[in-house]
């Protein structure tokens, strides 16, 4: 319960807690679009679902701030790769909350000169970079503990009397493919932040895929893959020690 209240006092506790509701309503949404005699639970989902997006962009407004703070830190990271990644992700983030900001202003009826499809347009292209840049530095992470795993496994092997596998595969492909998803299984298993991180940053990028039209999705799938994204980020908030850190 004290945990719950501590998520709860924090906007970004508050933020995830709106998200999730807004996609599971989505989801909700989706799957009882096609049932006879569920109209009004659905056109209900949909008003909760713009109150829970309209909502969070109160929350966002000074996210801003916290993605110049994140630049500066990522900066001054220790491995090559994940500072240019994030430097840049968080560069994009910054963007993107500066152009959610001006489409708040826009929507609340405080200037009318502002063409919302360009900023819309903008704002869905920054995030997507960032996404991207931030997936980068997740593949990168698992190569790292993908390597370290099969070096502790070569040790193990140099002993006759051990078999970590515990197979024999004639197939030499079958035997590549199945040696390679243990190890990633393996060095995701030991590093439980960097599989959350991973898996919502995958969940995230569905959404601007299908919004730039790169890969158009449907309300379900685009809603699971915000509901996961939600959750994931959820657990980092009550739980800070599975955010993964940056070297």
């Amino acid at each position: 319960m004290d945990a719950f209240i501590r998520f709860t006092n924090q906007t970004e506790g508050r933020d995830r807690l709106f998200r999730a509701t807004q996609y599971t309503c989505m989801l909700l949404r989706y799957l009882l679009e096609s049932k006879a005699g569920k109209e009004k639970v659905v056109m209900k989902l949909k008003k909760l679902e713009s109150s829970m997006s309209t909502g969070r962009k109160w929350f966002r407004l000074g996210n801003v701030v916290h993605a110049i703070q994140a630049t500066q830190q990522s900066v001054h990271a220790t491995d090559l790769v994940p500072c240019l990644c994030l430097t840049f992700a968080n560069l994009n983030r910054v963007i993107y909350f500066i152009c959610d900001t001006v489409l708040w202003v826009k929507s609340i009826g405080l200037t009318s000169g502002i063409h919302k499809e360009k900023w819309q347009m903008w704002a869905t292209r920054h995030y997507y970079y960032s996404l991207l840049l931030n997936l980068v530095r997740d593949l990168y992470e698992i190569s790292l503990q993908m390597e370290k795993v099969a070096h502790d496994r070569a040790k193990r092997e140099s002993s006759p009397s051990q078999n970590p596998l515990g197979y024999s595969v004639t197939d030499e492909e079958t035997e590549w493919l199945q040696s390679f998803l243990l190890l990633l299984f393996r060095s995701l298993k030991k590093h439980p932040p960097l599989l959350l991180d991973t898996v919502k940053n995958l969940s995230d990028i569905l959404i601007p895929l299908d919004q730039l039209g790169f890969y158009k999705s449907n309300p379900g799938i685009i809603g699971l893959g915000g509901l996961l994204s939600s959750i994931a980020g959820i657990i980092t908030v009550i739980y800070p020690q599975m955010k993964l850190k940056t070297r």
